[in-house]
């Protein structure tokens, strides 16, 4: 796998994480309730919207980033075993 083929998709990869996580959120029945979906808007608490919204969009980014990053390494690693080891440079 090409570096700039791997480096494109584990971006994509978070991306659509991140994004997906933020839906998956705000379409949840708790988050409905702390943002005012109740009668009147009785029970807002925007303090869950300022401290839960960082997180799961941070959450949302790294743990697929970090699951594409291990596959990606996984599957590179056995065609790596016959190359030799340490850079050009070094001897």
């Amino acid at each position: 796998m090409r570096r700039d083929a791997a480096t494109c998709g584990g971006c994509l990869v978070s991306a659509v994480g991140a994004v997906g996580a933020v839906w998956v959120w705000a379409a949840s029945d708790r988050t409905q309730r702390h943002l005012g979906n109740e009668f009147e808007n009785n029970g807002q608490d925007f303090g869950a919207f300022f401290l839960e919204l960082p997180l799961v969009v941070v959450g949302g980014a790294v743990v697929p980033g970090l699951v594409y990053a291990l596959g990606a390494w996984l599957l590179t690693r056995g065609r790596r075993s016959g190359a030799p080891r340490g850079s050009e440079f070094h001897a």
